[in-house]
């Protein structure tokens, strides 16, 4: 048997014969010609089967795989521009390693429950391979990029002691005889790392029980989360553009086949390139009212607000200096104006709403002492939090990007359901 080589390197192999060990995506018969789509977890790659060319249990063999198969095929690479992925294999022998039955996901529609219900098949569908092969690149890039603009990954715990964001979206178990609660974000940890270490990042799952159905949110999602120490409103938003743009260039470099199969339109991708439009919330209010979006001063944005601002501009855009009231008990207060904090969103273009959150954290420990107090929060959970002001207190920054967000929009993937494995949502923990 020739040596086994996997679809996405195929192009180096024109002319020779080669292994491909995987499963049937598709078939088309046609007499003593059988058209296989084959599959690798790589890619996708037509053989052809043609009986006078082919042993007669090889022929037999292609005539009898169903959708799902696993299968072991051997044959010449040749370059055919009318071939799905521009090559082809001319088949000279078919081996079953197993032979699927009545797969249920079938070419014709599906509903969304029932796709949902078998994720664990859907995942093999071209689609969904495509979406997360491009969440594989981007968390790397993102990784790449902290790992050497001098951030060192630190480890955040999992349990913790008392809420990052606010208490009514936490999910809380017993720790022996007392209360923990699962993470909502690895920020408070990471200020004290940052602390020890300059800059740093946390990347791993956060938890939110919202009570919300939207196609922006998961129960169990996948954050990074940078923190640095002597930097300001300014130095994070300079990070943050320089981070995007990077994770956005390296996926149009390195998934360039994977857009083409989600039909991406990547001409607005490549306008992701820093500076980014910078925006005061006191001017997307006047921008979301005077497209029949109007807000009251002091509320947050919500989904069709952020529309709005994201769909007037070509790239993401930064809305900074929100009002204290709407943002979390950490967030320094604007010097010219202690109505408004040091706070930013970072909202992606074409719909896809915020997708990095942060700002400026309070180096006061008067005002973080105030903070908790207005917002109804035990001292005690937070004294260790406290002693980060008491000792070395420097003005810091940071944020958070969401992963299943980002990949939603660089995919214009529509429901962020789609951008992780396994999603857990309002309602479904399965598969």
């Amino acid at each position: 048997m020739a040596d086994q080589v996997y679809i996405q390197d195929i192009a180096a192999y024109v002319g020779q014969e080669v292994t491909i060990k995987g499963w049937l995506y598709a078939k088309t018969g046609k007499g003593r010609l059988q058209f296989l789509r084959l599959r690798d977890g790589t890619g996708i790659i037509q053989g052809v089967a043609f009986e006078r060319e082919i042993d007669a249990a090889s022929f037999e063999n292609a005539k009898a795989l169903t959708q799902e198969s696993a299968v072991m095929v051997t044959g010449m690479v040749r370059a055919d521009e009318r071939a799905p992925s521009g090559y082809e294999l001319s088949l000279s022998k078919v081996e079953i390693v197993h032979l699927a039955q009545d797969y249920p996901i079938t070419p014709k529609e599906h509903g969304v429950d029932f796709l949902m219900d078998n994720r664990h098949l859907w995942l093999r569908s071209a689609q969904q391979w495509a979406v997360l092969r491009v969440r594989a690149t981007v968390i790397k890039a993102i990784r790449d990029w902290l790992d050497s603009n001098g951030f060192i990954l630190m480890d955040t715990p999992i349990l913790t002691p008392a809420a990052c964001e606010g208490t009514t979206t936490l999910f809380e178990t017993e720790y022996f005889g007392e209360k923990a609660y699962l993470s909502q974000s690895g920020q408070l940890y990471n200020e004290a790392t940052a602390a020890a270490f300059g800059r740093v990042y946390c990347f791993g799952p956060t938890f939110r029980a919202e009570k919300s159905k939207t196609r922006r949110h998961l129960i169990e999602f996948w954050m990074v989360e940078p923190e640095m120490a002597y930097a300001d409103l300014d130095e994070c938003m300079r990070v943050e553009e320089e981070l995007v743009s990077y994770v956005v260039g390296r996926t149009l470099e390195e998934r360039a086949e994977e857009l083409k199969v989600l039909e991406r339109d990547t001409t607005r991708l490549q306008a992701v390139q820093p500076p980014f439009p910078r925006i005061s919330y006191d001017d997307a209010l006047k921008l979301v009212a005077a497209k029949g979006e109007p807000l009251p001063w002091g509320e947050d944005f919500g989904a069709p607000h952020e529309t709005v601002i994201g769909d007037a501009h070509d790239r993401p855009v930064f809305v900074h200096r929100y009002p204290a009231a709407c943002k979390a008990f950490y967030m320094e207060a604007d010097p010219c104006d202690p109505r408004l904090s040091l706070s930013v969103d970072l909202i992606a273009s074409e719909g896809y709403g915020e997708i990095i959150g942060g700002g400026q954290r309070t180096a006061s420990l008067e005002l973080l002492e105030r903070r908790l107090v207005e917002h109804n929060l035990p001292r005690e959970a937070f004294e260790w939090y406290l002693d980060l002001r008491r000792y070395g207190s420097v003005p810091h920054s940071g944020f958070g990007l969401g992963v299943e967000r980002t990949v939603s929009w660089i995919t214009d993937t529509h429901h962020i359901r789609e951008t992780i494995p396994f999603p857990r949502t309002l309602g479904r923990m399965y598969p």
